[in-house]
């Protein structure tokens, strides 16, 4: 397993995210908040970690639901997984949103979400008339069964 050196500014009184088992893909990230927050049914909310990053190009940072807090509370990351691109220094916010059936209380250092540091591949594209033939051809949606 390769370790990258990520940049990190904290401004907040939470630990610095850290993986809770020696395989685990994700972090841990924590609400940066004043006072507690509350999240109604069917209301989404912007919450702050206090963090800043500074991503190596080609990587990019992945914010996920917790399958804790989906579970039992219906709680989701709303455009999972929201992408941290390298370039980005603004705080990391994470746009949370309540499935549940009732209010959802949020406190200051409570795990939110989970952050997955990935590398990836820039496209180039390539104009062209036609596509190579597949077994799948522009089968879709349930094309390949249940």
């Amino acid at each position: 397993m390769m370790n990258l050196e990520v940049k990190i500014k904290n401004i907040s009184t939470n630990p610095l995210p850290q993986y809770q088992t020696s395989n685990s893909a994700g972090m841990d990230l924590c609400a940066f908040l004043a006072v507690p927050l509350l999240i109604k049914p069917g209301h989404r909310m912007l919450i702050g970690t206090g963090l800043f990053i500074e991503l190596p190009s080609g990587y990019e940072a992945q914010i996920r639901s917790r399958s804790g807090l989906a579970l039992k509370h219906g709680i989701s990351v709303l455009n999972s997984p929201g992408t941290i691109d390298a370039d980005y220094r603004g705080e990391i916010k994470i746009l949370l949103i309540n499935f549940g059936d009732q209010d959802f209380e949020i406190k200051n250092g409570d795990r939110i979400a989970q952050m997955v540091i990935s590398k990836h591949s820039s496209a180039q594209w390539i104009l062209v008339n036609e596509l190579s033939d597949t077994e799948r051809g522009a089968g879709g949606y349930g094309s390949t069964g249940v």
